[in-house]
């Protein structure tokens, strides 16, 4: 059987003849726009009880804007707009959306009440409904099989860093001035950061192969992959590996700040530190080390994953049970060295599995049914079971969160099963 370095080809000019931006340059500034991406994300956590005195609101309407009042037409667009990557421009469609999300960011800062937030989180979901598939086939036309690994820890990183700068940097604006402030600072940045990518990152020639392929009808498409067991196999992890972690990262600096007495500010920046620093070791080494275990053998990135992804759920449920505050910060280095990069697997074997022709298809695919896991139904059903259980203090959102995290361990075996089948269903792939 060939290596995947042999079987699958990469861009190195534009359709105008023109050499690529530099792949190293161009993964930075994705990693940067995907900063922004999920800094906004989260930005609302960090926020969640002064938002909360702000319009009066409780756990479950809190939980709506985290999750649902994001996701409504962020799963409405996703598919059409990860199609039209497959054939048209991917940074065209990756800094309008980032232009998207920002500008409804500002908005958000500007909600004069819960609902108007709503909306205007529903724009921001429209916004990143543009990000995630197009920018993951983007970096492997750029880079080498054999490269992607690293490359897709790099990009894994924002999620720490973008993580840190909602929890932490939010409050931290907000003690100075208000909540609404940093909302407007986020979306000035992410705008001018928006512009800078579409000037940049030049687009990649499409390969022969896929000019020539045919344009299948959505419909056919998605029963195509539907129909193919790795496929499924992959979202069941992606679904409940996020359930599981974001739900516990949407929820972590309100769990701080009730049990162990902090700030606002204080429990954002702690909770972001703890996680956020083990976490970026994390996804970097677990990056390096798949490259480098898995060269001959993409199913090696799979089995770290199932690793990784069973030690992550252990790890965030003893923290949300612990007591003392000083046993959570011991806790979370494990939960951020293991948590960090098991998704990185999960991403990689979807680029290794996928034809170029379906590729951000695909992957949105997998992306929209973890989003509809781990943003709509893991913050609202950790925030309704903390309301009805109210009495319970803290206790209350603990219970909410321990219903969401051990769906984690159901990842664990889709990926064990998803290494048997890999390399049949990407031969049979590459054939329909």
């Amino acid at each position: 059987m060939a290596t995947p370095a042999s079987t699958a080809a990469f861009a190195t000019m534009t359709a105008g003849g023109k050499p690529l931006t530099n792949r190293w340059l161009a993964l930075a500034l994705l990693v940067l726009v995907a900063v922004l991406n999920y800094a906004d994300r989260f930005l609302i956590s960090g926020l969640a009880e002064p938002i909360k005195a702000h319009f009066g609101i409780g756990d479950a309407m809190m939980g709506l804007l985290m999750g649902p009042a994001f996701a409504l037409l962020y799963a409405v667009f996703t598919l059409p707009i990860a199609r039209l990557a497959d054939r048209r421009s991917r940074i065209l469609i990756i800094a309008a959306g980032c232009g998207v999300w920002s500008f409804f960011t500002m908005l958000s800062g500007m909600a004069a009440s819960a609902n108007m937030l709503a909306l205007a989180r529903v724009g921001v979901g429209i916004g990143e409904a543009a990000y995630q598939a197009p920018a993951a086939a983007l970096i492997a036309a750029y880079f080498p099989p054999h490269e992607r690994g690293r490359a897709f820890a790099l990009l894994g990183t924002a999620i720490y860093v973008g993580q840190m700068t909602g929890l932490a940097g939010g409050p931290a604006i907000a003690a100075t001035s208000d909540w609404q402030t940093a909302f407007h600072a986020l979306g000035i940045a992410g705008m001018v950061v928006a512009a800078a990518s579409f000037l940049v990152i030049r687009e990649p020639a499409r390969e022969a192969a896929d000019k020539a392929a045919p344009v299948l009808p959505m419909g056919t498409t998605l029963r195509l992959l539907i129909s193919t067991p790795s496929v499924r196999f992959l979202a069941t992890i992606m679904a409940l590996g996020s359930l599981s972690g974001v739900t516990f990262g949407m929820w972590g600096p309100a769990l701080f700040e009730r049990s162990y007495g902090l700030t606002t500010q204080e429990a954002g920046t702690t909770f972001a530190l703890t996680f956020g620093l083990p976490g970026l070791l994390g996804v970097l080494g677990f990056g390096f080390l798949a490259d480098r275990l898995g060269k001959n053998d993409p199913t090696m990135q799979l089995r770290l994953t199932a690793f990784a992804l069973g030690g992550a759920t252990t790890a965030i449920l003893a923290v949300t049970w612990t007591d003392s505050l000083l046993l959570a910060r011991l806790f979370a280095v494990p939960a951020g060295l293991l948590g960090g990069g098991w998704s990185v697997g999960v991403l990689a074997g979807l680029q290794y599995l996928l034809p170029n022709a379906h590729r951000a298809t695909g992957t949105a695919l997998v992306l929209l049914i973890a989003s509809m896991f781990a943003t709509v139904l893991g913050p609202v059903l950790a925030g309704q079971l903390s309301d009805w259980i109210a009495g319970a203090g803290p206790h209350g959102l603990r219970i909410g969160l321990s219903v969401a995290i051990p769906t984690g361990y159901v990842g664990v075996w889709a990926a064990f099963r998803t290494v048997h089948a890999l390399n049949r269903d990407r031969e049979a792939l590459a054939q329909a």
